[in-house]
């Protein structure tokens, strides 16, 4: 049996992936705010801003703690999350995520990863 491979989150794709996020929501909040005829539309831009900041401020503890392991049979996750390596029907990235997706349709996210198309490898090559 081969050691297993741990898939750990990156602290720079986090920061990464939560500035996207700020923009989106900057953005999002002065379209509502123009939207509705507020004068002071630039007032968005400070709330999406704030509110995307200390969303990944209070789970950065919890998010970059959060760790997967891979056997030569299974993936383990975060809490209760566990699939067997035969059960995965796709592995998909998206941004800095790798989404899972089992034969019964349950999806798992391996969460910011550096090089999310060498996590998506490392899960195919143990699939096959």
């Amino acid at each position: 049996m081969a050691d297993p491979v741990i898939f750990t989150p990156d602290r720079g794709a986090y920061i990464c992936t939560n500035a996207w996020l700020a923009a989106f929501a900057m953005t999002g909040a002065m379209v509502v705010l123009w939207l509705i005829g507020n004068a002071y539309v630039w007032t968005g831009a400070p709330a999406g801003l704030t509110a995307i900041g200390i969303r990944a401020w209070y789970l950065a503890s919890e998010e970059l703690t959060a760790t997967w392991e891979m056997t030569d049979t299974t993936l383990t996750g975060p809490g209760p999350r566990k699939v067997a390596l035969n059960q995965i029907q796709a592995v998909n990235t998206m941004g800095s995520f790798v989404q899972i997706v089992t034969t019964s349709g349950d999806k798992h996210l391996i969460k910011y990863q550096a090089d999310p198309a060498a996590t998506k490898a490392a899960v195919e090559r143990a699939m096959a």
